[in-house]
């Protein structure tokens, strides 16, 4: 089975400039509101494209495997833009981070677009993902045909 990529697959970054990234994390739920699930995603800081994701919970484990991600394609970051949640603290060195909420708004606003196109993602709704399968498949897909292909 071919397996959708975690990152920009056009993206090449530019040599002459270093790699900033804005980071944050967006909350969801399979089956039950008991069982979140949380969407890690990073946009280029000058550009705003979306360049990488991973799915899992809100820990140091997962924003560590999103950093795996990043150097498997090669990325080498040289800052980071996140807000002042724990497991950015505790993995960045402190001259390679900016906590800097108001630079996470257009990644943010990623967010809404999120959830106002699927309805399984809305905070009220009967639709919802019963399998983590399903929901990290469906989020994919839409993140590869609206985020990557629109950014070639």
């Amino acid at each position: 089975m071919n397996q959708l990529p975690p990152v920009c697959p056009h993206f090449v970054p530019d040599p002459t400039r270093p790699l900033r990234l804005c980071a944050d994390e967006m909350w969801s739920y399979v089956g039950a509101k008991k069982a979140p699930r949380w969407l890690w995603w990073v946009e280029d800081a000058a550009t705003g494209r979306v360049l990488a994701f991973v799915f899992g919970r809100r820990t140091h484990a997962t924003f560590r495997r999103l950093r795996t991600v990043l150097a498997q394609a090669g990325w080498r970051v040289s800052h980071w833009l996140t807000d002042a949640w724990w497991a950015y603290v505790d993995c960045l060195p402190a001259v390679e981070r900016t906590e800097a909420k108001p630079l996470l708004q257009r990644l943010e606003r990623k967010h809404l677009t999120l959830r106002t196109r699927l309805k399984r993602l809305t905070r009220k709704t009967i639709c919802f993902s019963k399998k983590e399968f399903f929901h990290d498949g469906l989020i994919t897909l839409f993140i590869v045909h609206f985020f990557f292909a629109l950014s070639t």
